[in-house]
């Protein structure tokens, strides 16, 4: 396996050719993140939604959703949280500010329209209709737990949520061989989704969810009326911008702390 040092040095060129991207190419290959983290957040919800107790639902929901790592990472996509490992080589040199911005900010539309993709799927194809409707109830009150959370907490959540994502795919390039990669990447995926901090790619699926679930016919059986917070203006700014914040704190920040432990002259 590689040692930390080594995984900060094959990062520079791992970081370099994420910056050498061309457009339309770092577009779709964000989307497909998206798309990924969306589905494991479906998968996710599917195994929480059969659970006996919340408890059990969340350990359940814990272990299928590193899927979505699992297949950004394996697959070959660019995933926002994780890219914020960038910030090494820009720190060493080898690619400038400009270059990180450009992939962030393109990535992060691009797994936007991923997540939302998979959400409008997930609600039109009538899978939120898997028990008994109980699915669809569940999106819209996880979208709205969402919407309502204070900004100072989802700031925070997001901090921690992308320190253990960074880390995972730290972690991942420790490993020579796939099955090394999926064992590393677990346990830090698995303990942010436990502990029930926020990723805003996730987020980008669980939230147009339960918005989009509010005018199906899945949801419409369920309960009338709209979950107080629940709305696009609560989704965008309520949710998403601070979670962002948060995980750009947490990945950059690891990313500064690596570097100056192994790159730092």
């Amino acid at each position: 396996m590689n040692t930390p040092a080594e995984i900060a040095k094959n990062y520079l060129a791992v970081g370099e050719a994420k910056a050498r991207l061309p457009l339309g190419r770092m577009l779709l290959l964000a989307v497909l993140a998206g798309m990924y983290i969306g589905l494991a957040g479906l998968g996710a919800s599917v195994a929480s939604a059969g659970a006996e107790s919340a408890g059990a639902g969340r350990l359940l929901s814990a272990c299928v959703f590193p899927a979505g790592l699992t297949m950004v990472l394996l697959a070959g996509s660019e995933l926002f949280t994780g890219n914020c490992l960038m910030l090494i080589p820009v720190l060493e040199g080898r690619i400038s500010p400009g270059a990180m911005l450009r992939n962030l900010l393109v990535v992060y539309l691009g797994n936007l329209a991923g997540g939302m993709l998979v959400a409008a799927v997930a609600v039109y194809s009538g899978t939120l209709r898997l028990f008994g409707n109980g699915l669809a109830a569940a999106a819209v009150s996880t979208a709205a737990a969402k919407c309502t959370l204070p900004a100072g907490e989802a700031f925070l959540r997001g901090v921690l949520c992308n320190l253990l994502v960074c880390l995972a795919v730290w972690m991942a390039m420790a490993a020579k061989d796939a099955a090394g990669k999926v064992a590393a990447l677990f346990f830090p995926v698995f303990l942010f989704v436990l502990c029930g901090f926020e990723h805003c790619v996730a987020n980008m699926y669980y939230i147009p969810a339960g918005l989009l679930a509010l005018g199906a016919p899945s949801w419409a059986a369920v309960v009338s009326g709209i979950p107080a917070g629940l709305s696009w203006g609560g989704f965008l700014l309520g949710n998403l911008l601070p979670v962002t914040l948060g995980n750009l704190a947490g990945g950059l920040g690891l990313a500064a702390v690596y570097w100056a432990v192994y790159l730092r002259r």
